[in-house]
């Protein structure tokens, strides 16, 4: 009972409505200092409002209950938005106005989150919110506290649910969906380009019937002439070749684009174009990097193996030290001997960073497929086609414009030497990675 009495006085409080109109009355019976007629009027509807103030606290804490608790996902997806859900239930007679306050992470760093609903008598309710996680980790989850107010909204009732909980947050895995069911559609969609097959193994697959984008020098003349039809020769695609992510995880990584750091957009892409990979048959492997050799999964098609890609994935961090190229060129010539593709994500800044590392990547193509992926400052372009208004903007344009013609010029000094480039924007970096990978597949490179 004593608890129950505790729980009553320490969850009731009064609504600002309470306060504007015991402000409204305590004036008026003041006012019948001078005029009889204030006061007599004023004590009889102060009366009134008390008995009402009472009744509305009896209300909410007796007249029903409210159920409510969160529904979290298992996992949280690194960089999209997220649904969370809210399960409400209310018992009572009288409509319900409800103000949450979900406890969020600190990640969020967002202090004034709340949601305003009506909840109807005997309503049942699943009340949906998003949140868009830009770091890997473990997020913690507080109260979940609702505020109830009747519709005389004279007081109210603070009720909590669910007491902490954890989930993590691990690199984009609703990216890496979306992007399988576009890799692997009939039809044409945005971020992945269909690209014709220009070369193939000799390992004879079938024959069919000619499609528009076909190689023509496939035209099987025998079986045309026999089925009135063009038809083609079908070849298999080369399978089981060895694919690495390299990731850089050096300083220039932690740079952050729209909240997230190039390192988490090269984590998610690499997640989605290893799936893309073991779903072509071939084997991914995973190599990151620093001033040392952090992590490195050998090349596998199991798909088994994608969630040991996904948990290393996960616990990637940069030391923010500079990374060192040479350690990289010894041990991938050590560690891996046969020809492979090779998906290096790094970052330079300016064209003089680039030709201190060039040695060591010369040698690396050398013996391997490598394609570097570099970063364009989506940022620099917008003030690049800014017109400047006074001569600091100008200054500003110029210094941004140098910076765009350093990336063009680190594109053309990579393809100089063999090696093949990607220069795309953070956010439109998995498309374009994958679209590599098609492209180098299409043309039998791998």
């Amino acid at each position: 009972m004593f608890n129950k009495i505790k729980e009553f006085t320490g969850s009731l409080f009064f609504h600002r409505r309470f306060y504007l109109i015991w402000a409204a009355l305590t004036l008026l019976i003041f006012l019948g200092y001078w005029q009889a007629l204030f006061f007599v009027t004023g004590k009889y509807l102060f009366m009134i409002f008390i008995l009402l103030t009472v009744f509305d606290f009896i209300y909410l804490f007796l007249g029903g209950q409210l159920r409510a608790r969160r529904i979290l996902p298992e996992k949280l997806s690194n960089g999209d938005e997220n649904i969370i859900k809210i399960d409400l239930k209310s018992t009572y007679t009288l409509p319900l106005s409800l103000k949450i306050i979900d406890e969020l992470p600190v990640q969020f760093q967002k202090r004034d989150f709340e949601l305003h609903l009506t909840m109807q008598p005997q309503e049942t309710r699943l009340q949906k919110y998003s949140l868009r996680p830009v770091k890997r980790g473990v997020y913690e989850f507080g109260f979940l506290n609702i505020f109830l107010y009747s519709p005389l909204k004279l007081a109210g009732l603070r009720r909590r649910y669910d007491t902490g909980k954890q989930v993590k947050v691990y690199p984009s895995f609703v990216q890496m969906r979306k992007y399988e069911l576009m890799a692997f559609s009939t039809k044409v969609k945005f971020g992945i380009k269909k690209i014709r097959r220009l070369g193939h193994t000799m390992e004879f697959e079938q024959i069919k019937v000619y499609n528009k984008g076909d190689d023509y020098r496939t035209i099987n003349w025998k079986a045309t002439a026999k089925h009135q039809k063009l038809m083609v020769n079908q070849y298999q695609d080369e399978k089981s070749q060895n694919i690495y992510s390299l990731i850089d995880m050096g300083r220039t990584m932690a740079l952050p684009f729209d909240a997230m750091t190039l390192l988490d957009y090269a984590i998610n892409a690499t997640l989605s174009f290893s799936n893309i990979a073991i779903k072509k048959k071939d084997k991914a492997g995973l190599l990151t990097f620093e001033k040392e050799i952090k992590t490195f999964l050998k090349p596998d098609a199991n798909r088994g193996h994608l969630q040991s890609i996904f948990e290393s994935l996960y616990a990637q961090q940069t030391g923010f030290f500079e990374t060192d190229y040479e350690r990289l060129y010894r041990y991938i010539r050590q560690h891996i001997p046969t020809r492979s593709l090779l998906m290096l994500y790094t970052n330079f800044e300016h064209i003089n960073a680039l030709k201190r590392q060039l040695p060591y990547l010369k040698k690396i193509a050398k013996k391997h497929l490598l394609v570097v992926i570099i970063f364009k400052n989506t940022e620099l372009a917008e003030l690049i086609n800014q017109p400047p208004a006074d001569a600091k903007q100008l200054y500003h344009k110029i210094v941004a414009e140098d910076f765009d013609w350093q990336k063009q010029k680190m594109v053309k000094e990579l393809r100089l030497h063999n090696i093949h480039t990607v220069l795309t924007p953070p956010k439109h970096l998995t498309g374009a990675v994958i679209n590599k990978y098609l492209h180098l597949k299409a043309r039998g490179l791998i």
